[in-house]
């Protein structure tokens, strides 16, 4: 990915400023980033580059794991549980190499983009080969994911996690094996090799608490704050994993990260999902972030997490498509509301524009882009515009325009996506992945 060199003017027939709706606006962007915004601008300047409809920041997308885009469609006929769910998941990770995973994920990461979707967190763990031997670069796989988002003219935090365990005390199982790099210090060593770029920074996770040893907890958490990275951890998904952490340890999985030095503000909480009123304070108190992933959760009968006693408690929000049985953060946006609704069974917890900044700057902020996810002078030129009439989105009014993003359009409304100043999704079409929906299903079908 390269940023725009010369400046470039955008005139947006309508945008999205955080808290109000403008109309004729002009971002003006140079090097990457925007340099001026004004308003009121009611006729395109000569010049300038002209977005019909409703010009939002870049979304962020939190949580991804990209292979898992692999399993649409395939994991959905019949029942079960998450965990029937995880063996044909493990079969996929199986077949991936640095090759096919590139092809895969530089497919995914273009499907993100013409959804909206400027920067991604990458939750890695695919680290080695079948069996566990090395690949001779061992962050072959890492570099595979780094590049395809480059090339799918995306940003990407490569979150390198450590995952040795099967369990609480168990070795990892033989689909695991290519994942663990023994202990937590030869994680942070291979972990230290990996280099950021313009458009990729590198954070680290821990995959659960039940697949990192409590005695080495730490080791990632330093590891992380040595370097201000950011930090993620999937967190109490299942009621399985909160008994067996209980039986182990004789506390839940959140007290367990807080003993251990895990919690801050630097670290985000993906799923959330089966905590106490304990847990929810440790969370809130520390400023640990909650990534909500609300397609997969109930994709995989997860359950819906108490996401407003979080927020209440001060933990800052953001959304993740995780294992991307839809690729639409409009969709998680909506669906972390109305999934509140039906538990409540009252309206309005929050509104158009907070999960508007939970899907943009709330997901750059998890991910270490905390200049991204605003349209202001000096964000990075990252943006997305959604179309105000197609058949789901047209009739309400303009002003009424966050609302009829988060509540009627999805991924298909997004008619330009910008990346560093520069177009990458231009009239729905996407500038460097010539035909995307061939380039997934051909990836897909090479991991058959």
């Amino acid at each position: 990915m390269t940023k725009a060199t010369t400046t470039t003017a955008y005139w947006l027939e309508h945008a999205w400023l955080g808290t109000r709706v403008e109309p004729g606006v002009v971002l003006e962007t140079g090097d990457g980033r925007v340099t001026a915004v004004r308003t009121g601008v009611g006729t395109p300047p000569p010049g300038a580059e002209v977005l019909r409809g409703l010009t939002l920041p870049g979304l962020a997308n939190a949580h991804s794991h990209a292979f898992h885009r692999a399993l649409r469609g395939a994991v959905q006929a019949g029942s079960g549980t998450f965990w029937t769910w995880r063996d044909v998941m493990y079969a996929t990770a199986d077949r991936l190499t640095p090759e096919n995973y590139h092809a895969l994920a530089r497919a995914v990461y273009a499907e993100m983009a013409l959804a909206g979707i400027t920067a991604v967190g990458e939750f890695h763990y695919v680290h080695h080969a079948p069996g566990g031997s090395r690949y001779a670069d061992p962050n072959a796989m890492g570099e595979a994911l780094i590049a395809a988002a480059a090339e799918a003219g995306i940003r990407i935090t490569l979150l390198d996690t450590a995952y040795l365990s099967s369990g609480f005390g168990q070795p990892p199982d033989r689909h695991q094996l290519r994942f663990s790099d023994g202990d937590a210090d030869a994680w942070a060593e291979r972990c230290s090799l990996l280099k950021e770029r313009e458009h990729a920074r590198i954070g680290a996770a821990i995959h659960s608490v039940r697949a990192v040893p409590a005695a080495q907890l730490a080791t990632v958490a330093r590891w992380a704050e040595e370097r201000r990275a950011p930090l993620h951890v999937h967190l109490s998904e299942q009621t399985a994993e909160n008994d067996a952490c209980r039986e182990a340890h004789g506390c839940t999985p959140t007290q367990l990260l807080a003993r251990h030095g895990v919690l801050g503000p630097r670290t985000t909480g993906v799923h959330n999902t089966h905590l106490t009123a304990e847990d929810i304070s440790l969370i809130g108190g520390s400023g640990t972030g909650t990534c909500m992933c609300p397609t997969t959760e109930r994709d995989l009968a997860d359950g819906i997490g108490p996401a407003v006693a979080l927020r209440d408690e001060g933990s800052p929000l953001c959304l993740g498509s995780d294992s991307h049985a839809v690729i639409d953060l409009l969709e998680e946006a909506r669906a972390m509301e109305l999934n509140e609704r039906l538990r409540s069974r009252t309206r309005g917890h929050w509104t158009a524009a907070a999960l508007l900044r939970a899907a943009s700057a709330g997901g750059h902020a998890a991910l270490g882009w905390d200049e991204a996810g605003t349209l202001e002078p000096g964000a990075l030129a990252d943006f997305t515009t959604i179309a105000l009439d197609s058949v789901r989105t047209a009739g309400p009014l303009p002003r009424l325009g966050a609302e009829t993003a988060v509540f009627a359009a999805s991924a298909a409304d997004v008619s330009h996506t910008v990346v560093a100043g520069r177009h990458v999704v231009r009239d729905g079409v996407h500038s460097l992945v010539p035909d995307v929906p061939q380039a997934l299903a051909d990836a897909v079908a090479a991991l058959r």
